[in-house]
């Protein structure tokens, strides 16, 4: 007997539990509107009495599948709302958070999509928009869009900074940094506004400094100073001085025997100078160090001119058709 009492006492503090929950849950889904009406649409209100709880109770519970991250069960429940009633906004707009949430971005953008045509300039909307083209890495577009936020609360400094993230993703810190120094001079600075001018500055200036052009004797002397290849390689490459080129091929020579570029510009000088006979002897001993393809076919083309300078047109056609064939 005791037992059963124990047993009956046990289910009604189960019930009372469960009852709890329930009417938690429904409390917290009503008195947290305000906060969902943020980042929502409003509810329909064409519906009959019926229709219209029905409605409600799917579009809650999916709200309230959503908010512990069970995304596919919410959908389901928008689903049913959707039969009720069709092409409603507020649906759509839900429809793509949580295809968002599961990462199948292209549903999320068409649900979006949607929303917009009956709602065309729901901030909350268009803010989700951002964040879904943004994840498809169309930054171009989302700064299309972040832009018109801008135009409906250009107060808000939150969303001209989102705009400098997207034009730093886009590849444009000058359009970052411009949109920083606005935002200064409109709203005031932050910590995060500092910080990133700071860091764009500096690159700017990093980058016009690599973009400077560097003069020739700055890689002569970098050259006579330490006598490296590396060195050497970027003197030849920049110098458009035949008796400069002249010069320091005939060094890079004595300084690094198997390297064939030094080879190859000293054969292209000679000939050039018409001076077939050495470019010819210069041209075939540095042909013995190429390993490259492209290198080969550059020497080839030098050698082909030698003999062509020498008159030996049998030779000529030789290399041509080598340097014909790949």
């Amino acid at each position: 007997m005791n037992f059963s009492i124990k047993n009956n006492e046990k289910k009604v503090v189960k019930s009372f539990f469960t009852s709890a929950l329930v009417f938690y849950a429904l409390f917290f889904i009503l008195f947290s509107m305000p906060s969902y009406a943020q980042d929502s649409i409003a509810l329909p209100k064409d519906l009959t009495e019926e229709k219209e709880l029905k409605f409600q109770q799917y579009f809650f519970k999916a709200l309230a599948e959503k908010s512990i991250r069970n995304y596919q069960k919410a959908i389901e429940n928008l689903e049913s709302c959707h039969q009720i009633l069709p092409n409603d906004a507020a649906v759509f707009f839900e429809f793509s958070k949580n295809y968002f949430a599961l990462h199948q971005i292209q549903l999320a953008k068409e649900y979006i999509d949607r929303a917009l045509e009956k709602d065309p300039k729901n901030h909350w909307m268009l803010q989700h928009l951002v964040a879904v083209l943004q994840r498809s890495n169309r930054y171009a577009e989302a700064i299309e869009i972040q832009n018109r936020l801008i135009a409906q609360k250009p107060k808000n400094v939150r969303l001209k900074e989102m705009l400098t993230k997207l034009y730093l993703r886009n590849n444009q810190p000058e359009k970052a940094l411009e949109t920083v120094n606005l935002i200064a001079e409109e709203n005031g600075s932050s910590v995060y506004l500092r910080n990133l001018k700071t860091a764009l500055e500096k690159r700017k200036l990093r980058v016009k400094k690599e973009e400077e052009p560097i003069k020739l004797d700055s890689f002569q002397a970098k050259f006579d100073f330490d006598k490296t290849y590396l060195s050497l390689e970027r003197l030849l490459k920049n110098s458009k001085n035949e008796a400069v080129l002249l010069k320091y091929s005939k060094q890079g020579i004595l300084w690094f025997p198997a390297q064939p570029y030094v080879y190859l510009v000293q054969g292209k000088i000679l000939n050039h100078q018409k001076a077939y006979k050495n470019a010819l002897s210069v041209l075939k001993r540095g042909i013995d160090f190429v390993i490259e393809d492209e290198m080969e076919q550059a020497f080839f083309r030098e050698i082909a001119k030698s003999y062509k300078g020498l008159e030996n047109p049998q030779e000529e056609k030789k290399y041509l058709k080598k340097l014909n064939k790949d």
